[in-house]
């Protein structure tokens, strides 16, 4: 075959996804009408996550894994978007990680809301005027966000899923070449993942801290002097090209993040549960506690404290393990903690990232 007959070829294999995406879309319309029958949530993230795990199984390539989940999740924000608008708050501006990460799990489908800072988010998640929220929970290189820590102990906000995404710094500029550099800017934790890199190749330029990574993005793009420390997604959305790519110190440097909603998310087979607790101050308490999970083989991923703020020296204890709750072995293991803590606070389970 040459290359006419190929196209030929390619020009069909078109023709055929799209009636099949045409009769996709088709039934999602049917399911959301039985959907608002029945006051079912439109996104159904255990549904999502079934979806993609099971055509990752059926892929033998040559498309990656990483390439079909994202024509995928494109696919499910296009067709969820048909039974009804979906509307996502996130740690603003527009071109943040935050952002990168809301679009990555949801798609272009979804109309999201830049947020001026997490506690926004929690906000509008709480008072209805979005469905779920993304916010960061913690960074590989800098660890938690305990802003988003706090929120969670006194919210009623539930953790529906999580995306890991890595964190690529990019060294955005109008100049053409990094000579021309007068002053580098971006927010103080991109500057610090790249204090090596920089130190390296523009030792003497002056570095200043700005309140976004997006916000540095905007600078440059007004000033040819000037690089910015931000995203790919930066570089696209201001229109600044990028001058030197993957400059951050850690290449594993990577960003956890949580999406929340005020509905449970049932389970997958594959899950995670986070909890919250507070326990007596006394020798012994802690393993008290976390002796039932080790008794059943249930995993821990994290554990992180966090002063209480109710008095001095008191602290809370935030813990992520393996499995739903509402599956009877992490049912009963959570009954049985709760008999051995001071309060316990089941902050949702929901497919692993």
């Amino acid at each position: 075959m040459n290359l006419d007959d190929w196209r030929s070829r390619i020009n069909d294999l078109d023709d055929k996804i799209l009636q099949l995406l045409t009769q996709r879309a088709e039934a999602v319309l049917q399911i959301g009408d039985l959907k608002r029958r029945q006051d079912a949530p439109t996104y159904a993230p255990e549904r999502e996550a079934e979806i993609i795990r099971r055509l990752g199984a059926l892929n033998a390539g040559p498309l990656t894994p990483e390439s079909l989940v994202a024509v995928w999740r494109e696919i499910l924000s296009a067709c969820r978007a048909l039974e009804a608008a979906l509307t996502v708050a996130y740690l603003g501006p527009q071109a943040t990680f935050t952002h990168q990460a809301t679009l990555q799990r949801f798609g272009a489908g979804a109309a999201c809301r830049a947020a001026r800072s997490i506690g926004e988010v929690f906000d509008d998640v709480e008072r209805g005027r979005v469905d779920y929220g993304v916010v960061p929970v913690e960074n590989s290189t800098e660890g938690a966000v305990n802003v988003t820590l706090d929120r969670l102990s006194l919210s009623d906000v539930l953790i529906c899923g999580e995306l890991r995404l890595d964190i690529a710094q990019q060294l955005l500029s109008r100049a053409a070449d990094v000579e021309e550099i007068k002053r580098v800017v971006s927010h103080p934790q991109a500057l610090a993942q790249c204090r090596g890199w920089l130190a390296e190749h523009l030792p003497d330029v002056t570095t200043e801290e700005t309140l976004s990574t997006a916000a540095a993005a905007e600078l440059a793009a007004s000033d040819p002097t000037v690089a910015a420390i931000a995203s790919d997604l930066a570089a696209r959305l201001y229109g600044v090209p990028v001058l030197r790519s993957r400059i951050e110190d850690n290449p594993h440097n990577a960003t956890r993040f949580l999406v929340v909603g005020r509905r449970p998310v049932g389970p997958t087979g594959r899950d995670k549960t986070t909890i919250l607790f507070a326990m007596r101050n006394e020798p012994g308490s802690l393993y008290r506690i976390l002796e039932p999970l080790a008794r059943v083989g249930i995993n821990l991923t994290k554990i992180e404290s966090r002063p209480a703020k109710q008095g001095p020296w008191e602290y809370v204890i935030f813990v992520d393990l393996e499995g739903h709750r509402d599956t009877p072995g992490v049912a009963s293991v959570l009954r049985e903690i709760g008999e051995r803590t001071l309060f316990l606070k089941v902050l949702g389970s929901y497919p692993a990232a």
